[in-house]
C-alpha cells in the first residue's frame, strides 16, 4: 500500500533533500538491459508525488518476478508521471551500449508529461537533458524514486522479451530475458542469431 508522508520528514533519500529545498518535481531514472545478448535496453523516468513511499520498493534485481509485477502496478497507480525510453538491438550495435543507455534515459526523461527540475540518475554517467542531474552509483539503494523507476524499467523490458519469445521461441526469451544463459547460447549455436541479437556482443556468444 502506498504511503504519503511529509517530504520534509521523509526517509533519508536523495529526493527528500531536493523537495525540502522546494526544488521539485524530482524524477528518478534507471535502465534495464545493459548486459543481455538480445533485446532492447529500456529506461524509465518516474515522478512520484512528494512524500510518496511505496513499501517493498527495492532494487528490481532483488525482487521475484511476481513481486516486481505487483509493485509495478502500485508504482504506476501512484505516479504523478512516468515514461519509458527504448533503444533496440540494432541501435545498440551502432552506438554501443553505453550511449544506447544514455539515449534510452534521455527519451524517458523527455517523454514525461511533467517536466522535472532535477533528475536523479542511477550509475556513473548522466545523460544531458537540459536540466540538472545527479548521478548516483547504486542509486536504487539510495533513492526511492530510482528504485521505483528500476522496477518499471525491468518490468517493461521483461514484457518486451515475453513478446519477442512469441516471434523467436527457440531462444527461450521468456525465461532468460535475452541474457547469455547456457541454454540460450546452445540455442544460438543450433539456430544462429536472430534480428534481436546484439551483433556487437558477438565475442560473448
Amino acid at each position: 500500500m502506498t504511503k504519503n508522508i511529509n517530504p520534509k520528514t521523509a526517509p533519508d533519500t536523495c529526493e527528500a533533500v531536493f523537495y525540502e529545498k522546494n526544488l521539485g518535481p524530482v524524477a528518478g531514472v534507471d535502465e534495464a538491459g545493459r548486459g543481455p545478448l538480445a533485446g532492447p535496453v529500456v529506461a524509465c523516468a518516474l515522478i512520484l508525488p512528494p512524500g510518496t513511499i511505496i513499501p517493498g520498493v527495492n532494487d528490481s534485481k532483488k525482487l521475484s518476478p511476481l513481486r516486481r509485477a505487483a509493485l509495478a502496478k502500485e508504482i504506476m497507480s501512484a505516479a504523478a508521471a512516468y515514461a519509458y525510453g527504448i533503444v533496440d538491438a540494432a541501435t545498440i550495435d551502432k552506438i554501443n551500449i553505453h550511449h544506447a543507455s544514455l539515449l534510452a534515459m534521455t527519451k524517458a526523461i523527455k517523454g514525461l508529461g511533467i517536466k522535472p527540475r532535477v533528475a536523479l540518475i542511477d550509475g556513473k554517467f548522466p545523460p544531458k537533458v537540459g536540466i540538472p542531474t545527479l548521478h548516483i552509483i547504486k542509486g536504487d539503494s539510495h533513492s526511492h524514486l530510482i528504485a521505483a523507476a528500476s522496477i518499471l524499467a525491468k518490468q517493461a523490458r521483461d514484457e518486451i522479451m515475453h513478446a519477442l519469445h512469441q516471434a523467436y521461441p527457440q531462444y527461450g526469451f521468456n525465461r532468460n530475458m535475452g541474457y547469455g544463459t547456457k541454454v540460450h547460447k546452445e540455442a544460438i549455436a543450433q539456430h544462429g542469431l536472430c534480428l534481436e541479437h546484439r551483433l556487437s556482443y558477438n565475442s560473448c556468444l
